[in-house]
């Protein structure tokens, strides 16, 4: 991207500061000319529960000054680390960005707030095919953030060939000390079985031993599995290749020309992040608020042109620049994204043995 961004620092000050725990509060250094009518119950504050380098480098602010409130934004890893807050209860949190089969597991557990379109007249931005997602029909719960693909970020010039395939990470020596792996059970489980040669949807219970003697073989292989910093560990040379979406490796193939990414030739899985409000959030209005101003064209662009991960707002992405439209790390081709699929939640019981078996194989 052309565009001036300062994610590295970013990263790093959070990194710094224990990123996953703190909270962030990003304010105006003015106060707005104009408040935006919330609810007089509710005061102009609202906590913010995102991934990390998922923000505009100014929205936060923005808000605060389009509309008076505070937003204090605290970060989590994994999507297991997010369900286990909102189950406990009490978050605090107003605004969460779970993955598509979260929002289904959040919502069968009844952790979410239905949603008011009413007040996300937003909504309209947002194109049709993102909308009615099997996940959440209707919408109910949540509205669509970005779309992001998993594959895997590496270093050229510690490569011969372009490493397109899972063998590289899942099943191979050639690379040992240098490879990180994601801490997402689920979708661990999911790539290694796209690998095999199966779909990452109904394992069959035969494949799912397969995959954990495979990953235990692996696991001296391993150098860490990232807690969604793998772009860092590549970019600060720790890893040499490592699974990462497409978004965090992109933001780093903009700093340093001698990272590449690639989606391998077995297919990968596709995810949907979404903006959701928990059911006890302490100031929904604010949250629907902000959700309308996220979904915003222009505030949108901004926050794309930063994030670099594929949008599903039509408005924003029309206002963005060529480099961004076109590149095919942040839109990978057609034929590519054929052999991709989404992960729908299978039930809690199933949820329950991909973390097993990803807890035996990190003990082992």
């Amino acid at each position: 991207m052309s565009s001036p961004r300062h994610l590295a620092n970013r990263r790093s000050l959070l990194a710094g500061l224990g990123a996953a725990a703190v909270g962030i509060s990003f304010s105006a250094c003015s106060k707005p000319a104009e408040k935006a009518t919330t609810d007089g119950a509710e005061e102009p504050k609202l906590n913010f529960y995102n991934w990390d380098t998922y923000i505009g480098e100014t929205t936060l602010a923005d808000f605060k000054t389009a509309t008076g409130i505070d937003v204090n934004m605290q970060l989590f890893a994994t999507n297991d680390e997010l369900f286990a807050k909102l189950k406990a209860g009490n978050s605090g949190f107003d605004v969460i960005v779970p993955s598509n089969e979260f929002v289904t597991r959040m919502g069968q557990a009844g952790l979410l707030k239905a949603l008011d379109h009413a007040k996300i007249p937003n909504m309209k931005n947002i194109d049709p095919q993102y909308l009615n997602p099997s996940f959440d029909p209707g919408n109910k719960f949540s509205v669509p953030y970005t779309w992001l693909v998993l594959g895997l970020g590496y270093r050229k010039s510690k490569f011969k060939t372009v490493p397109d395939s899972w063998k590289y990470v899942f099943d191979s020596a050639e690379y040992k000390g240098k490879i990180a792996l994601l801490s997402e059970s689920a979708d661990l489980i999911r790539l290694a079985a796209k690998y095999k040669g199966v779909s990452l949807n109904n394992i069959s219970p035969d494949m799912l031993t397969q995959i954990e003697a495979m990953l235990v073989k692996q696991k001296p292989n391993i150098r860490a599995f990232h807690e969604d910093n793998g772009q860092d560990m590549l970019q600060g040379g720790d890893v040499d290749i490592v699974i990462e979406y497409n978004g965090d490796i992109a933001q780093v193939m903009a700093e340093d020309d001698d990272i590449g990414f690639v989606v391998p030739k077995e297919g990968s899985l596709l995810n949907s992040d979404t903006l959701c409000i928990p059911v006890d959030a302490p100031r929904p209005n604010n949250a629907h608020a902000f959700i309308n101003y996220i979904l915003d064209a222009q505030v949108g662009a901004e926050i794309y042109k930063t994030i670099l991960y594929p949008s599903p707002n039509a408005a924003a992405k029309a206002l963005m620049p060529d480099d961004y439209k076109n590149n095919p790390v942040i839109f990978p081709p057609a034929d590519i994204l054929a052999k991709c699929e989404y992960g729908a939640f299978e039930g809690a019981e199933k949820a329950s043995q991909f973390e097993e078996i990803i807890t035996r194989v990190r003990a082992s």
